[in-house]
Order: structure tokens, then C-alpha cells, then sequence
């Protein structure tokens, strides 16, 4: 089956997707939170590798937090421009110019329309040149035609950024030429790092950088240094840095091929511990009408909605009578019965050192009260079992904490505890941090190749398409897998990646009124079920949202295309199968309510073969309209046919747009045809 679910026990077409904004936003979104102020105003929390955005209607604002502000003149610039040394065909991967002075070791060029990169320098030749980049044709070129390029060189002494980290720059004067003070005071994405003290970006028309921001990432008009541009930018140039990006992709070891190219230096190791290069999950939820996020293994922020969305999440440790806050954690939440603020994964009340298994709450309804003392309800929690804490959800009654080998309840007490925590059950697994979801006081999520729920105790769930999952998976990203509810039709969603792929691309759902299981392919990178909003809403590797449930359409294109929903039965045979079978009738059972195409159809298709794995040898397609809809529905009424054959299946597929259906209980006319 695909995009087909059950629905009191008969299969029926899921519904389709329409995008929330047309606003794209940058990096993989993994994190979804909705809330509403107490003026009304509703908000989500959208949590990418690059970037934390607050949704506000449709629109997408930054509040990604800073984590360095540096002194003014610490950050200089440099770029090259000169003159080719030489004509050039249309095919020449070397170029060589009259001076490389300013040029970085690797970069962007223009001569004439045509832009070009370059991997390296050798004294003055650009080698490495990949030609007609960006959209532009590959041509000759003169001797002694201008060079410019658009990569600057920012020095700035332990700048501590990675690839693709972002920077605002305020306060810079013109390089001399066409990189004025309004180019280079603005917001930069990172290209590359050269050193410790050095990393490039490349210049840009003055522009922000939501308006450049598009699917494929950030889609800037280069500005190309001309000779003119020979100074460093001034001595009052400030740097505001956003605290490193992560990665969207779990890396595997240390070493060559860990990570993303370009994370390091040369012939550096990735270290797996490192802030900004793990999988970026956030965890946040909101502190009555303001936000908490956390990005796992790194600070605790805090965003302010007084301050509106212009202003910037800020750490929790600044904030005006912050006391001992931790400054890193895996897990942020909130606890809905007691309004304490709890870590987990977090670093000691003494110490800067993470503790993976440490779980510490500030005193009740306070962000800054986080030293235990006589007269607060702040305190800290070990647990004694696993490696790491690994996901927490809140129910009613308690919070469930998961280690990597074992299942912990953590309750509120009351004073002098304030919170107690039992182990309820070990050898048990999660897949990772989104892996399971709360629904109806019951949690539910997969494991290591096993489905579990508890409920007061830890049960496994039975998979009826367990072998279907596991047997096509990418062990390497399961913490990519999310969990997530659809509670209008008793669902719980998986997203998870298949062995060919490394990102989410297939979903597997239980449906836990019904208690049956049903699966197919979606690429969704994180779901959020209906509440604050009227319909779900998903994340998609395509940087949109969409609303689900919405038609019977696959609505990111314009116009909106069909989805194609499919099922099929396993083989129907007579007796121990031993007979052959003669079909001469088919009477469908199929209704196509709420489709909004004029004459919706669907084409079911009975196939005869005669051996257990063999072809289906005879196949008779049949497509199933709607003839009327007034007073009643009305379809085709009965299909003839002709098969023969030992065993039958019989597949319903429909692949036109508007179209939406629910089998009932189809009959096909089967006599006995004889032995052979």
C-alpha cells in the first residue's frame, strides 16, 4: 500500500498537503512548537540545523541566539582584483592573472559576464576553475581583462565560527571600490574556514537574508571586487555571531568522511562532542507566553515575546538574576502541574561539565532560580543506568525519561523533594530524541527493530509489518526518526529513512483504535498534530511547511499534482489452493465522496497467477467512475471479466488529481475451474 489508511476497518485515500507560507525557510526543520500569548497571537517554534525561526501568521522571523559580539576593529577584510595574464578559451581550468594579491586560496571570480570558481592558487594562476557557474555561459576571454572577485577574507582572531555559521557585520567601511560600507554591513553566511583566525564570505547586493533565502538555500547577486577595493573595512568593524549551526546528518566516528566537507581544517579530525557538529535537534516549549529552547548539547535560551520578534533569544544564564542556570543540556521542557523549568543532560550547580544522565529543575515558576538552596524547590536528579538521557515526555501524572538502555518516571513530589524518579523498565531502546510521542496519557515509540507503549508499564506493541520496516532502514540516521499523532483518525506516524536514503522518506502508522498497521512513502522531516492550528502541519527536506489533511492533492507544486494512493491484498485462493480458479464478475464497492474532480475514477485490477512467488500471469484492469451523485452516489455497477488461475489478488489505485475514495467490500463470481 501507499498513502492509503483504515478507517473503521476499510481502506480509504489519505488526505493530501497544501504549503502553510510560500515562504521558504533555511536548513532541515526537526522541531515544531505551537503556542498562543495571552494577547491571542499564535506562534510556532520552528527549529532548523541552521537557523531558529518564530512563525507568525506566515511569516518566518529570526531569533536564532548570538554567541559572541566582538570588540570593533577585530574583524578586517580582504579581497583581489586585477587583470588576466594571458587570453583564455572557454575550456581553460587554469587562469592566470597579473597579480594575486588579496586573492583568497580558493574562491569566485567574474571576468566579462562569466563567473568562475577556483580551488587554489600557485603563485598567480587560479587552478581548479569550474567554469560558467551560477547560471552564466563559459567564454573566452582577452588578455588584460578585469578580475574580480566577490569571496572576502574576514581575519578575526578566535572566531570560533564553522562553515556555514552566520554573521552580521556592523560599522564597516568601504573597501574603496564597488564593496561599499552597505555591502558589508550586513548578515553573512559563512562559505569557508581557513583557519582559527580566518574564514571567508562572499559579497553580496545589499539584501536581507530571508528575501534571498529560496529551497535550494541562499540565492544572492554577487558583487565582484574591482581594483579599487584594496582596504580592510576600517577599524570600527563589529561581528555578531550566531551560535554555530549544526548538521543535518548523523555522523558516524571521527575522522576523514565524518561530517560535512568543509566542517574542518584540513587533515583535522570531526570531534563527535563538538557544539555544531552533531545532528541539530532543538527541544523548546514555552514558559507561560515566552519560549525555551535548547539546542541538544548546547545552552538554554530564552526569548521574551514583550520584546516581539525583532529582538533575539537570549542564553537563560544572562538573564537579570541568573543564578547557577545551567549552560548545557540535551532536553529543555516545562512542567505543565508545577511550572518548574527542568534540564536534562545538563551540567552540575558547581561545574561547566555536561553530565548526560544529570537532570536538574530551577525553583518553581522561575527562569533564574537554579541554586538549591533551603528556601526554593530548585534541586537536581541522576540517573543511575545508560549512558546518556536520550528523549523526556510529559503526561499527565509524570514525565518519561528515556536513557539509551532503560525507561525512567520522574514525579513531582512537593517539597523538600520536589521530584522523585523511578526506573520502570531497562533493556528496553529508543530509536532517538523524537522517536516517541504522548497521545491520550500512553506513550508510544519505536526501538531498536520493536514498537513499545506504556501506559503505567512498558508493553511491545505487535508489528504486523515489523519485517517491512526494519529490514529497509538506515540504521546510521535513526535519530532523524519522529513520532507524531494524528488524532482525527486514531493515528501514530513514524518518519523514518529507508537503507537507500539518508534522510526521512517512508512512514510506518499504528492506528491504535483499530489496532492495525498501515505504511508508505512521505518525505517528512517532523509533524505537528492539530490543536492551535485546525489541520497538522508538517516539515518537508524542501524547507516548506504544508498543511496536511487538506484535499486529496500533493500541493508543493503549482498547480497542485495527484498523489497516487494504491493498495492491494495478499492472494486469495480456494481450498489448499489445489483448484484453479475461473473469475467472470467483479461487483466494486467504492465511494469517491468528497472528491472534488468532475468525474473522479479509480482503476482496481484483479491478477491471476498460478504458483506461490510466480508472475501474474493474466491481468484485467477496470476503471471505476462516478456516474451521478444526486440523488445518491452512483459507480459503476459490475465489471465483467475473464481470468483463470490458482490465486488472485485484487489492487485499487487512483493517480488524478481531486480524487478521493473509500473501498468497501468489493465481490468477485469465483467457480472452481478444474486441477489444471
Amino acid at each position: 500500500m501507499d498513502k492509503v489508511r483504515f478507517r473503521f476497518g476499510y481502506p480509504e485515500k489519505i488526505g493530501g498537503w497544501s504549503k502553510y507560507s510560500s515562504t521558504a525557510f533555511l536548513g532541515t526543520c526537526r522541531a515544531l512548537h505551537p503556542w498562543s500569548a495571552l494577547d491571542g497571537t499564535s506562534f510556532i517554534g520552528v527549529g532548523t540545523h541552521l537557523k531558529y525561526y518564530i512563525l507568525e501568521g506566515t511569516q518566518y522571523y529570526d531569533i536564532t541566539p548570538l554567541r559572541l559580539t566582538t570588540s570593533a576593529g577585530d574583524a578586517t577584510f580582504a579581497t583581489g582584483a586585477d587583470t588576466l595574464n594571458g587570453a583564455i578559451d572557454a575550456t581553460a581550468e587554469s587562469i592566470v592573472i597579473d597579480s594575486a594579491t588579496g586573492f583568497p586560496a580558493s574562491g569566485r571570480i567574474q571576468i566579462g559576464s562569466e563567473e568562475i570558481t577556483y580551488a587554489s592558487i600557485s603563485s598567480v594562476t587560479l587552478l581548479g576553475c569550474a567554469r560558467g557557474q551560477n547560471g552564466t555561459t563559459a567564454a573566452s576571454h582577452a588578455d588584460g581583462a578585469a578580475v574580480g572577485c566577490c569571496t572576502i577574507t574576514v581575519t578575526e582572531n578566535e572566531h570560533g565560527a564553522l562553515a556555514d555559521d552566520f554573521v552580521t557585520f556592523t560599522d564597516a567601511a568601504t573597501l574603496g571600490g564597488v564593496i561599499t560600507a552597505a555591502v558589508l554591513n550586513q548578515e553573512y553566511q559563512i562559505t569557508s574556514i581557513v583557519s582559527a583566525n580566518a574564514y571567508q564570505i562572499e559579497a553580496r547586493t545589499v539584501s536581507t537574508i530571508p528575501s534571498i533565502t529560496t529551497t535550494d538555500g541562499l540565492n544572492p547577486t554577487f558583487v565582484f571586487a574591482n581594483t579599487s577595493d584594496s582596504g580592510s573595512g576600517g577599524s570600527s568593524t563589529v561581528a555578531a555571531y550566531q551560535i554555530n549551526t549544526g548538521l543535518d546528518t548523523t555522523i558516524v566516528g571521527n575522522g576523514w568522511n565524518a561530517g560535512t566537507w568543509g566542517r574542518g581544517t584540513w587533515n583535522s579530525s570531526t570531534d563527535t562532542s563538538a557544539s555544531g557538529q552533531m545532528l541539530r535537534i532543538w527541544s523548546h516549549d514555552n514558559f507561560g507566553e515566552d519560549l525555551l529552547l535548547n539546542d541538544r548539547d548546547g545552552n538554554i535560551y530564552y526569548w521574551d515575546k514583550t520584546n516581539g520578534t525583532g529582538v533575539r533569544a537570549v542564553a537563560l544564564s544572562t538573564l537579570s538574576g541568573a543564578n547557577s542556570s545551567p549552560i548545557k543540556a540535551k532536553i529543555v521542557l516545562v512542567s505543565d502541574n508545577d511550572r518548574h523549568v527542568i534540564v536534562f543532560g545538563t551540567n552540575a550547580e558547581n561545574s561547566t561539565d555536561q553530565d548526560p544522565l544529570l537532570i536538574r529543575f530551577g525553583s518553581q515558576a522561575s527562569l533564574t532560580g537554579w541554586a538549591a538552596a533551603a528556601t526554593n524547590t530548585a534541586g537536581d536528579l541522576r540517573i543511575g543506568s545508560g549512558s546518556q538521557i536520550v528523549a523526556a515526555i510529559e503526561t499527565k501524572q509524570q514525565i518519561i525519561v528515556f536513557t539509551d538502555v532503560s525507561l525512567h518516571a520522574m514525579q513531582f513530589l512537593g517539597p523538600p523533594f520536589t521530584f522523585g524518579i523511578n526506573m520502570v523498565s531497562d533493556n528496553v531502546t529508543i530509536m532517538g530524541p523524537l522517536a516517541a510521542i504522548n497521545v491520550e496519557d500512553n506513550v508510544f515509540w519505536m526501538g531498536q527493530e520493536e514498537f513499545y507503549t506504556y501506559s503505567g508499564a512498558v508493553q511491545r506493541i505487535p508489528c504486523t509489518v515489523r519485517d517491512y520496516v526494519f529490514s529497509d532502514f538506515n540504521f546510521f540516521q535513526k535519530e532523524k526518526v519522529t513520532a507524531s499523532s494524528n488524532t482525527a483518525f486514531g493515528e501514530i506516524w513514524w518518519f523514518y529513512p529507508s537503507a537507500g536514503s539518508s534522510e526521512n522518506d517512508r512512514y510506518v502508522v499504528f492506528n491504535y483504535q483499530q489496532n492495525l498497521w498501515y505504511y508508505g512513502t512521505m518525505d517528512r522531516t517532523v509533524w505537528l498534530d492539530r490543536g492551535i492550528n485546525a489541520d497538522p502541519i508538517a516539515a518537508a527536506p524542501d524547507h516548506y511547511l504544508y498543511n496536511h489533511e487538506v484535499g486529496f492533492d500533493d500541493g508543493s507544486t503549482d498547480p497542485a499534482t495527484a498523489i497516487s494512493a494504491r493498495i492491494e491484498s495478499s492472494q486469495i485462493d480456494m481450498g489448499d489452493g489445489d483448484h484453479f480458479l475461473f473469475m467472470s464478475k467483479m461487483i466494486p464497492d467504492l465511494t469517491f465522496r468528497d472528491s472534488t474532480a468532475t468525474l473522479p475514477s479509480a482503476t482496481m485490477t484483479l491478477q491471476a497467477r498460478n504458483y506461490p512467488g510466480g508472475l501474474y500471469l493474466q491481468t484485467q484492469a477496470k476503471a471505476v467512475t462516478r456516474t451521478a451523485t444526486v440523488p445518491l452516489e452512483q459507480w459503476t455497477n459490475q465489471v465483467n471479466l475473464r481470468l483463470r488461475g490458482r490465486a488472485f489478488s485484487l489492487k485499487l489505485e487512483s493517480t488524478d488529481t481531486g480524487v478521493g475514495w473509500r473501498l468497501g467490500t468489493p465481490r468477485v463470481d469465483i467457480r472452481p475451474d478444474g486441477r489444471r
